[in-house]
């Protein structure tokens, strides 16, 4: 069951999340300490939480770490919280050996007794064994409602850092980045259009962009207003 468990958490990170292509000057602090945490692997520092609101680019900040990681020739493993808890506990066993273990979205397991715990025993495993864990949360340790006294402790060891949420320019120059990677042209225009029509938040954004990419090869056509508007289905 725990090998058939691990198996179904080894899926490969998207390869235009990286810390190149993440674009929060607000935020480009925190690139710095990643990248500084991930290279001075192992040291006395063994942990960095991160928070910040939804779709504030934290998943793309785990992302990057764990390919970072791994161009710097360390094991590591990017899990999402959101498909975790509906695992075994047991699927944790044994990535203590890993040399950075990225955890996203630890608030979703804050009702969950049996994870809270299991993420706590990991915790100890990884500082035994001189490794290092990433987390991300969208709130403060002492905010996320966990009812484990001992992780809350464990997730404000280490290093603490607030992600800042982009603003409007900085969301035209990403999705344009991202969609340049693919091999597509979004002009400002469009990009206008988009953040007028569609949710604001930087996650709904990149899921319509895979859309409209997926559309745009499929149909052998550009990304315009009028392409736009058929494929996501929106109204004048």
């Amino acid at each position: 069951m725990k090998q058939a468990a691990q198996l179904a958490l080894m899926v490969q990170l998207p390869d235009d999340e990286t810390f190149d292509s993440y674009r929060c000057e607000l935020n480009l602090g925190i690139v710095s300490q990643l990248k500084a945490f991930i290279e001075q692997a192992p040291s006395t520092m063994h942990s960095f939480y991160l928070f910040g609101l939804s779709s504030t680019g934290k998943s793309h900040l785990l992302h990057a770490s764990s390919t970072y990681a791994a161009q710097l020739g360390k094991s590591s493993v990017c899990l999402s919280c959101a498909e975790l808890k509906h695992l075994p506990v047991e699927v944790l066993d044994g990535l203590e050996q890993i040399d950075l273990i990225c955890l996203d979205d630890i608030n979703l397991i804050a009702g969950d007794k049996r994870w809270q715990q299991a993420i706590f025993d990991l915790y100890n495993r990884v500082l035994e064994q001189n490794n290092c864990l990433l987390i991300s949360g969208d709130e403060s340790a002492q905010q996320l409602g966990i009812s484990l006294p001992d992780l809350v402790s464990r997730l404000s060891w280490g290093l603490t850092e607030q992600v800042k949420p982009l603003d409007d320019d900085e969301k035209i120059t990403a999705l344009q980045h991202r969609a340049t990677q693919r091999g597509l042209f979004l002009s400002d225009e469009v990009v206008k259009f988009l953040l007028n029509r569609l949710s604001r938040d930087m996650g709904s954004l990149i899921k319509s962009l895979d859309v409209l990419d997926k559309a745009s090869i499929q149909e052998q056509r550009k990304i315009t207003i009028p392409f736009i508007k058929e494929v996501l289905s929106l109204n004048s």
